[in-house]
C-alpha cells in the first residue's frame, strides 16, 4: 500500500459474541479526532448505563502511531487489548470499537473474556465496509488568466480535485492533491512564473 493510503470504515457497524449468559455488544465508528471518539463513549454510556462494561480501543493517523486502549474494570489485558489487536489484525485505523458487557452470572475468566471481546470486535469489522483512503494535501492556487490553461492542465494531470474557485480580477482555486503528488504537482505549477501555489493543510 501505498505511504499515502490507509485503510479504515466507512460507516458504524455492530458486532456481537455471547458466553454463558454474557452478552458483548461491539460498535465501530470511522474517527478522525479524540473529540469524537469521546463523544461516541458518552452516547454509548448514556445508551448501555445498565451494561458492567464500556471496553474500547482506538487508532488514529495514516501512519497509525496514535492509539490506547482501556479495560474498563475487567482484568487488565483482557478487553482493550484484544480489541486493539483485531484493529491492528485488519490493519486499518481511524477507527474506535467499543465493546459493552452485561454480565450474565458467569464468571468467563481471563481466556474467555480475551476470546470474547476479540471475537465480538471482529463481527463488528465483518460487518462493516472497509475502505482505502488517501492522505490529501490542500493548496490554494493564484494566478492570472493568461496561466488559466496551464493550471487547469495540471490540476488534470494530476488527478487533483477542486474544492474551491473564485475567479476575479485574479484567479483563486483551492485543490486536493493526495500526497504522494503533492510535490510534482506543485513543480508543474511553478513552472509558470505568474503561478502561487500555498499549501493550507494536510487531510486524513
Amino acid at each position: 500500500m501505498a505511504n499515502d493510503t490507509y485503510l479504515s470504515i466507512e460507516k458504524k457497524s455492530q458486532g456481537l459474541f455471547r458466553d454463558r449468559g454474557s452478552k458483548f455488544i461491539a460498535y465501530a465508528w470511522p474517527v478522525k479526532t479524540g473529540e469524537e471518539i469521546k463523544d461516541k463513549l458518552q452516547e454509548l454510556r448514556k445508551k448501555h448505563h445498565n451494561a458492567r462494561h464500556h471496553c474500547y480501543a482506538w487508532r488514529l493517523g495514516a501512519a497509525k502511531e496514535h492509539y490506547r486502549f482501556n479495560d474498563d474494570g475487567e482484568p487488565s489485558g483482557s478487553a482493550g487489548r484484544p480489541i486493539l489487536g483485531q484493529i491492528r489484525k485488519y490493519d486499518l485505523t481511524n477507527i474506535v470499537i467499543v465493546v459493552v458487557r452485561y454480565f450474565g452470572g458467569t464468571l468467563l475468566g481471563v481466556g474467555g473474556l480475551i476470546n470474547a471481546y476479540k471475537s465480538a470486535a471482529a463481527d463488528a469489522i465483518e460487518n462493516a465496509t472497509i475502505a482505502k483512503r488517501t492522505v490529501d494535501h490542500i493548496f490554494e492556487v493564484r494566478f492570472g488568466y493568461p496561466a488559466m490553461n496551464h493550471v487547469m492542465s495540471v490540476i488534470k494531470e494530476e488527478g487533483a480535485e477542486q474544492l474551491e474557485q473564485d475567479f476575479g480580477i485574479d484567479c483563486r482555486i483551492i485543490v486536493s492533491v493526495r500526497r504522494d503528488r503533492s510535490e510534482p504537482f506543485v513543480v508543474k505549477l511553478k513552472k509558470s512564473d505568474s503561478v502561487s501555489v500555498v499549501k493550507f493543510l494536510e487531510t486524513v
